[in-house]
């Protein structure tokens, strides 16, 4: 892994600020208790600056390990650190207005910052595909490290795409915005209204789909993946098969395919309208009807047996209604005669 002191300076300028953001707005979850959208409203820029930090650091290491193009790619990694500036100055000073930042069409001036911000991300996402056309186009030392961040990159642009999709007005959305009537352009939920039940830590919604599930794990297949490969080298000392640079390219595809396919599944979820979880929960429902069904069949079961029992018995089935005569319905006592003749 190179220095420290070889990675990109904005990117790493811009990860301080962030880290320092994060703090503030910690402080302001503690202090300030206005909602917005039903969250509090410092979550939105917290989570942010925390999100950009880990973004802004694994960036600024790649492009340290560029061989060729280093210029294009400091270029690119300074877009994307002054473009993430931008959108982190207008989320950060909604929140200070008490306002939401995203999707809001309230007032000429609350639209303007979510255009903007909209503009910031596209010329974001342009600066990461530079940047992995760069990786795909390099000739790296460790072949795992490479592909490790070649998926890590289309991943992540992967998962952003899916920003652009939540920007996208709904049905009813299109309908009110006919009527000049919308307040807000765009949702995260699908099947559910934002700002409904969610999560405790990360908002995500647990009625419905939600888009902002595979939006977050494809951004930060940047960040696992190269983890994969920094796991896999400690690891090289104790397990020889790991020292084998082979090994480690296999599991790191291994490790990409998987992360891939988990990324498709969420991102299939919520466009469904699933919210995460719902498929064990009906399962566990099931489970239990199942064992409600099964306990009730025993029972049955057993009753049937005991009453096949009893009938099996001598005299059994003799009874008030199989008697006729005068004595139906009496027991006779021993050595008494049952009839007419008694």
């Amino acid at each position: 892994m190179s220095a420290w002191t070889s990675w990109h300076r904005p990117l790493l300028t811009f990860a301080a600020s962030m880290a320092a953001l994060a703090v503030v707005s910690a402080v302001g979850l503690a202090v300030d208790d206005r909602v917005v959208a039903g969250a509090p409203v410092w979550f939105k820029p917290f989570k942010f600056s925390v999100s950009f930090v880990a973004y802004a650091l694994s960036l600024a290491w790649i492009l340290s390990l560029l061989p060729r193009f280093r210029r294009v790619g400091w270029w690119g990694g300074t877009v994307v650190a002054v473009t993430s500036a931008i959108e982190m100055i207008l989320i950060t000073g909604q929140a200070a207005r008490g306002r939401r930042s995203h999707f809001n069409n309230e007032t000429p001036f609350d639209k303007a910052v979510f255009d903007a911000m909209a503009v910031t991300v596209v010329v974001l996402w342009a600066a990461t595909l530079l940047i992995a056309a760069l990786l795909f186009r390099a000739k790296l030392a460790d072949r795992a490290s490479a592909w490790a961040m070649r998926c890590g990159t289309v991943l992540a642009l992967s998962g952003a795409v899916l920003g652009f999709m939540m920007a996208r007005p709904t049905p009813e959305q299109r309908v009110q915005l006919e009527h000049g009537t919308a307040d807000v352009v765009g949702a995260h939920g699908v099947g559910v209204a934002d700002g409904g039940p969610s999560m405790p830590l990360t908002g995500w919604e647990t009625t419905g789909g939600d888009l902002r599930i595979a939006h977050f794990v494809g951004l930060h297949a940047l960040q696992v993946l190269p983890f994969v490969v920094f796991l896999l080298v400690a690891l090289a000392p104790r397990f020889a098969r790991l020292a084998d640079e082979r090994v480690r390219l296999r599991l790191v595809l291994v490790a990409s395919g998987t992360y891939a396919a988990v990324f498709a599944l969420v991102t299939w979820q919520a466009l469904r309208g699933q919210a995460r979880g719902h498929r064990r929960r009906r399962h566990r429902r099931a489970g239990r009807c199942g064992a409600r069904h099964r306990g009730r069949a025993r029972a049955l079961d057993t009753g049937a047996a005991r009453a096949t029992a009893r009938l099996e018995r001598p005299g059994a089935g003799v009874g008030p209604a199989h008697r006729t005569g005068p004595v139906a319905g009496r027991i006779p006592r021993r050595g008494q005669s049952v009839g007419p003749g008694r």
